[in-house]
């Protein structure tokens, strides 16, 4: 009789689940600067429609990245201020993970035999991606979610997109998802791998961040809420005064030359 509620503001979207026995509520909306103020609103829905209360959740789950800054900042604040005030557990999930989930669902056996590792890579802004490499491991236990969970070969890193072709050399993912294969389509152009499956667009991330949960409850990732933290793999979000006019700078000296 597990009850989670589940909340992802990494991205554009703002993503909310409550999952239930036997029942799923979800809401996807506006993120970025919009999160901050309509998650808890949000949330606070979901549990009324559902006639719980916080204390009747068993854990809190949360996008803990990597993505935006100030939307890794909220869902965390938001997950720990809730649980520690429910004296509940926090379960941090990746964000690249729930892209994985996203463009997959659980797996059938078909689909890992044609793709049994999947690439996410996703827009990091300034020129670049956030990128982490999974597998779906399917579990002979009846308990598990769908028999079986998502588990990380390489964990999230930023990366030019580039870079990224380079360290996958020749032997391209067989599997790719996120909206970087939009984002950077010059580079991860469809043509480049002909046997690649490729998920470029988002479909119900609420649904896929309910599932994700449901695994992360059931594999034991619960934590205490005072061990929630964000997952940041970028050091610097923003250049200096300095740093924009020698940028400046170059541009101007680039034309000239030409």
């Amino acid at each position: 009789m597990t009850r989670l509620l589940a909340f992802d503001t990494s991205t554009q979207t703002m993503s909310v689940a409550l999952a239930l026995p036997g029942e799923v509520l979800l809401y996807d909306g506006e993120g970025g600067a919009a999160a901050s103020g309509q998650l808890i609103t949000q949330a606070q829905r979901l549990m009324a429609d559902a006639g719980l209360n916080w204390n009747r959740l068993d854990a809190i789950a949360f996008g803990r990245g990597p993505g935006a800054f100030t939307g890794l900042r909220t869902a965390c604040s938001v997950a720990q201020g809730l649980a520690l005030g429910a004296d509940k557990p926090v379960l941090p999930l990746d964000s690249l993970m729930l892209v994985a989930q996203d463009a997959f669902g659980s797996p059938s056996t078909d689909d890992v035999s044609i793709a049994p590792l999947l690439w996410v890579v996703t827009d990091a802004r300034m020129g670049e991606v956030y990128a982490g490499q999974y597998r779906w491991q399917v579990v002979s236990s009846l308990a598990t979610t769908d028999h079986g969970h998502w588990q990380t070969c390489t964990a999230p890193l930023l990366s030019s997109p580039r870079a990224l072709l380079s360290l996958w050399g020749d032997q391209p993912p067989p599997a790719l998802a996120g909206n970087a294969l939009r984002e950077f389509a010059e580079v991860f152009a469809p043509l480049s791998w002909p046997v690649a499956r490729l998920f470029p667009q988002a479909q119900v991330r609420a649904q896929a961040l309910a599932a994700l949960a449901k695994q992360a409850w059931v594999s034991g990732a619960a934590v205490d809420a005072a061990l929630a933290l964000p997952l940041y793999v970028r050091d610097k979000v923003a250049q200096t005064t300095a740093e924009r006019n020698a940028t400046r700078l170059v541009a101007v000296h680039s034309e000239g030359v030409a």
